[in-house]
């Protein structure tokens, strides 16, 4: 990859841990965010189309399973996991091959993390890959097929989780256990 917009090329998109996301805009505002849809142009002045994008974010939104009461509220206004479904949206909205997930529960509370994680199965089942980056073992565990572990910038592992426990995965990231030929 020579640059972010090379990844995006690819079908790769990324929702970072602190989301990205503009607190003063609108949902569709966001999840439209530099791919906005414009009514017309002329030179460098352009009218968006915001019905259009509201429409098309609301549709995206309920493909999803993610229900918002409004989608005309600042996206600052919105509870932690709300956010974060409006930063996922955002991600699919190119209909990507791959989306990384950095610490996406990172401050979420408990029942917000549930709402995640039943949007990252969702995700699943739309055929996305997805790259689940977390320090919090229940949650890789709730989501992943295969699980990486990296050391100090290093792979240690690379498991199958229905041939691997919580204990091999924490003996692997503390170093008990060193091989990086394993399970894969």
């Amino acid at each position: 990859m020579l640059n972010p917009r090379s990844s995006k090329d690819l079908g790769i998109e990324t929702v970072y841990q602190d989301l990205a996301l503009v607190d003063t805009l609108d949902v569709p505002g966001n999840i439209f965010l530099g791919r906005e849809i414009i009514k017309f142009g002329f030179g460098p002045l352009r009218v968006l189309d915001k019905p259009q994008m509201a429409l098309a974010a609301e549709k995206l939104l309920q493909r999803l399973g993610i229900s918002l009461e409004t989608l005309q509220v600042e996206v600052g206004l919105l509870s932690g996991g709300q956010r974060q479904s409006v930063a996922v949206s955002r991600a699919i909205l190119t209909e990507p091959k791959l989306i990384i997930l950095d610490e996406p529960t990172a401050a979420l509370a408990v029942m917000e993390v549930d709402h995640v994680l039943e949007l990252v199965h969702n995700l699943r089942e739309h055929n996305i890959g997805l790259i689940f980056i977390s320090h919090v073992l229940q949650e890789v565990f709730a989501v992943a097929d295969r699980i990486v572990v990296l050391r100090k910038g290093r792979k240690v592992a690379d498991l199958i989780k229905a041939g691997t426990s919580m204990d091999v995965v924490v003996n692997f990231m503390v170093g008990k256990i060193e091989d990086v030929d394993n399970h894969a």
